[in-house]
């Protein structure tokens, strides 16, 4: 059974599998000293959530596919798919693991993990802003912000800025019903 704590639908204990179709990655960040904006998605290849009890014990393991970079111009997308930025031929899957969950105190939740781009893994807090569930289906929603330079990806400074915030928006379905078990993905 569903709980609500604060504006989040604590979802039935289990092991979900993320839906590619039905999950995205958006980021925003600036160019150009700061004077414009640059707005994208990337999409996502697979992943587990696993809802523990106690939520604190719950996990998430995410998959992205690095070259999936879209920000509408062909040209900055081929040079972010270049060694210059995510070299996408070496390093074609962006991860996300969770270290841990944290409940605040106003009762909403972040995860709290690493994100692996370029083959460089580095801390990452993401605020989850929505968690429902209907049926066997979980529809969270979590924002955060990626230091491009964590990873080693440091090309054209100043053209290009540091920081990406991030949203996403991802689905699953329940596929097992509660076991104490961590991923399957998130084990490995």
């Amino acid at each position: 059974m569903a709980t609500t704590t604060g504006q989040i639908q604590i979802p039935p204990t289990g092991t979900y599998t993320l839906d590619p179709a039905r999950s995205t990655v958006a980021f925003t960040t600036r160019h150009m000293f700061g004077t414009g904006t640059v707005k994208g998605t990337f999409a996502v290849a697979s992943g587990e959530v696993a809802i523990a009890e106690p939520t604190t014990g719950s996990s998430v393991y995410a998959e992205i596919h690095a070259g999936s970079f879209d920000s509408g111009s062909k040209m900055r997308d081929r040079d972010v798919h270049s060694k210059k930025f995510l070299h996408v031929e070496k390093y074609p899957v962006i991860t996300f693991r969770t270290d841990r969950v944290r409940q605040q105190t106003d009762g909403t939740w972040t995860l709290l993990g690493t994100l692996t781009a370029r083959g460089v893994g580095a801390p990452v807090e993401l605020a989850v802003t929505s968690a429902t569930t209907a049926g066997d289906t979980l529809s969270i929603t979590a924002s955060g912000t990626v230091d491009r330079y964590a990873h080693g990806i440091t090309g054209y400074k100043g053209m290009a800025a540091r920081r990406l915030t991030i949203e996403i928006s991802a689905s699953a379905t329940r596929v097992t019903q509660p076991s104490n078990q961590t991923p399957t993905a998130a084990r490995a």
